[in-house]
């Protein structure tokens, strides 16, 4: 059974966002080559856990019945119950672990999900918030811009990085005009972009 403290001793924040079977192994909208981040995120998990950091495993879950099916050309995504919405092998035995929670989300954005919600709000010691996964231009960016703006919204003072070597979106070469322009964005909201030197 895993041990997550009280939510207010923790300073530090690592989110895995949609590292899920549906868009790294197969599915609609899955793309293989996201695979080839895995490696630096197992890196900065384990950091994280050496740190006694929290971490968070956003999970894409959606019914059949998800309205944002139809935003993405009618394709069928991580829909509960297939096995696409479970976080992929490479990555499982740290959902597990001490410090680590997990969130389904409904959206591009895990911001909107309640109980990720719940987190941010009961985890008010934090002071520096790590991301890495999938999407880079849509779930990565939605999550990292609106926690950016509760964060400037409650005036809390948190340090956002997103680990560029550590996140991946699907059909990268093919969309890097979509990749380069959620980079910018970012960083005009004031997200730090980081990278292993």
């Amino acid at each position: 059974m895993k041990k997550v403290k009280d939510l207010k001793v923790y300073e530090g924040m690592l989110i895995v966002v949609d590292m899920v079977n549906g868009f790294v192994k197969y599915g609609a909208l899955h793309d293989e080559e996201i695979g080839k981040v895995v490696p630096r995120q197992i890196e900065i998990i384990k950091e994280a856990l050496n740190d006694g950091d929290l971490i968070v495993f956003v999970k894409d879950t959606h019914e059949i019945s998800s309205v944002e099916h139809k935003r993405f050309g009618g394709a069928l995504h991580c829909v509960r119950g297939t096995g696409e919405e479970e976080v992929i092998d490479e990555l499982k035995e740290y959902v597990d672990k001490d410090n680590t929670l997990t969130v389904r989300k409904n959206s591009t954005s895990f911001m909107e999900a309640p109980k990720f919600r719940d987190i941010v709000q009961n985890a008010e010691n934090i002071k520096e918030v790590k991301i890495v996964g999938c999407c880079t231009d849509i779930c990565d960016f939605n999550g990292a811009m609106g926690l950016a703006n509760y964060y400037d919204e409650w005036n809390r003072d948190v340090d956002i990085k997103v680990y560029e070597d550590a996140i991946a979106t699907f059909g990268e070469d093919s969309r890097q005009n979509y990749v380069e322009a959620a980079k910018l964005l970012m960083e005009q909201q004031g997200i730090k972009l980081v990278k292993k030197r």
